[in-house]
């Protein structure tokens, strides 16, 4: 179910209840049972695949821990290799089967493979992720395996985090399941205030921009280069806020029943950087790969050459692992080469000062710098929202060409609605910028708390008066 969605405003308030009282003393059967409504509100005989994943994996754990030399990594090897083949068969096998077809079919060689009548389970690769983390850390003897299944399978499912992330560790979130958890009212009180925050973001901000978004990409040759650039802007934060808006509802929702998950994202667009940027997006994603993919090819060590297959194998990975289609590949190949660039630059100029200095520059130098990477992450955004690449190669190529200012508005998405959409990205940054500071917590705590509550109330008034109510998926689902 989306957490947009009535069914989960009843469903959460239910759970909690039974968490906390009835159930107390089964926090963790409540858990997976929930767990499984909750995935099995989308499609329900997707659980047996989710299962499948589960089973094999907590097997391969327990054989990990009991077992050397060559036959654990050969216990590895066939975990990784099962859990993949799911992947593989239910987001990929049309990708690769239509681009071989089409490499045949250039030396007159037609094969034919057969058609499955099969649709991507939700969440898939979000979950294969955080199962196969857990067999390489177990492989690695820094994690125990676990042999309480019902522990395990929590550790998978949890329906917070479950569908889009934040990807966990199991050194961070499976022992927490061996805890009980009372209830407690600083705590639970923080946790929806996240979740508040979360729902600001998705509703205000990313569902509203949406609307000027869907329009203009769905048919990017019938606007001009201003509604091209504003929706190309709008939609580095429709998918920002859409996503770090859900890892904050599911951050919070965790924490409500006593579970601490990481935190997913870190005000990336005020990066100075690519990789900063890659530092502060989708963190979870982003140190999977560095942990699993980057640093066993070798990292930054060795040659310049080395560094750049490196960079761009990983990120052409991370591009495939967020759809199957080449607009995800270039996508991820373009952010690849900016980091490319950035680290050749970096290692050509050794007296340059360190990136972490940068906070001390001119005001200037870094408004550029952020200006600079703002710019660079938008571009590369352009292959990941078109619909297909000659789309986005439209796209680029007019973004700074006839700038028809009387030429705004678009079907859906009126000029009225320009100065609410526009505030909503003006406030995110705000608030986000005091937090950094470490100012926003102390102004709040320094008030009255009749004041306080006048400031929550208020902040909820503003999500129900100016959210967009038409139970738009989050954009993640699909990955």
């Amino acid at each position: 179910m989306l957490f947009n969605s009535i069914e989960f405003a009843l469903f959460f308030p239910i759970v909690c209840g039974l968490y906390f009282t009835v159930l107390s003393k089964h926090q963790i059967g409540l858990l997976l049972l929930s767990s499984c409504v909750f995935y099995m509100a989308f499609v329900p005989s997707y659980i047996l695949i989710l299962g499948t994943t589960i089973a094999i994996d907590y097997a391969a754990g327990i054989y990990l821990e009991r077992t050397t030399g060559r036959t654990r990594t050969l216990i590895l090897i066939g975990s990784i290799v099962a859990t993949c083949l799911i992947l593989f068969l239910f987001k990929y096998y049309f990708f690769f089967v239509s681009a071989f077809t089409g490499l045949a079919s250039l030396i007159g060689w037609h094969p034919e493979f057969p058609r499955l009548s099969i649709i991507l389970p939700i969440g898939l690769s979000f979950h294969t992720f955080q199962s196969l983390s857990y067999v390489v850390e177990v492989y690695r003897s820094r994690q125990k395996a676990e042999h309480n299944f019902a522990t395990y399978a929590t550790f998978v499912m949890f329906f917070p985090q479950l569908v889009a992330g934040p990807i966990e560790r199991p050194q961070n979130l499976l022992h927490q399941f061996g805890e009980t958890y009372g209830f407690d009212y600083s705590r639970v009180v923080s946790g929806l205030k996240r979740m508040a925050w979360g729902f600001f973001k998705k509703l205000v901000i990313a569902d509203r921009l949406a609307l000027y978004v869907n329009d203009v990409y769905a048919s990017p040759s019938s606007f001009n280069g201003l509604q091209l650039t504003i929706a190309t802007v709008f939609f580095a934060y429709q998918i920002y806020c859409d996503f770090s808006g859900y890892s904050d509802i599911a951050i919070g929702s965790a924490r409500v029943l006593g579970y601490k998950l990481m935190e997913n994202f870190d005000s990336p667009y005020a990066s100075r950087s690519i990789s900063e940027f890659w530092r502060r997006w989708h963190i979870s994603l982003s140190t999977w790969f560095k942990d699993y993919i980057y640093v066993p090819l070798g990292g930054s060590r060795g040659t310049r050459l080395s560094l750049v297959r490196n960079l761009l194998i990983t990120f052409g990975i991370s591009g495939l692992w967020h759809g199957a289609s080449w607009n995800y590949v270039i996508w991820g190949l373009q952010n690849g080469m900016y980091l490319v660039f950035g680290a050749l630059r970096g290692k050509a100029r050794p007296n340059s000062p360190a990136e972490g200095g940068a906070a001390q520059a001119h005001w200037m130098r870094t408004a550029v710098q952020i200006g600079t990477t703002f710019t660079l992450i938008c571009l590369a955004w352009v292959p990941f929202r078109a619909n297909t690449l000659s789309e986005a190669g439209y796209i680029l190529t007019h973004l700074a060409s006839d700038w028809d200012f009387t030429a705004v508005k678009t079907q859906n998405f009126h000029l009225k609605q320009f100065a609410p959409a526009v505030c909503g990205v003006v406030l995110l940054e705000i608030l986000q910028l005091l937090n950094r500071q470490g100012r926003l917590r102390p102004s709040l705590r320094s008030l009255a708390p009749p004041l306080q509550w006048m400031v929550y109330i208020g902040f909820i008034l503003t999500i129900i008066l100016f959210g967009v109510y038409s139970s738009h998926s989050f954009i993640y689902f699909q990955f």
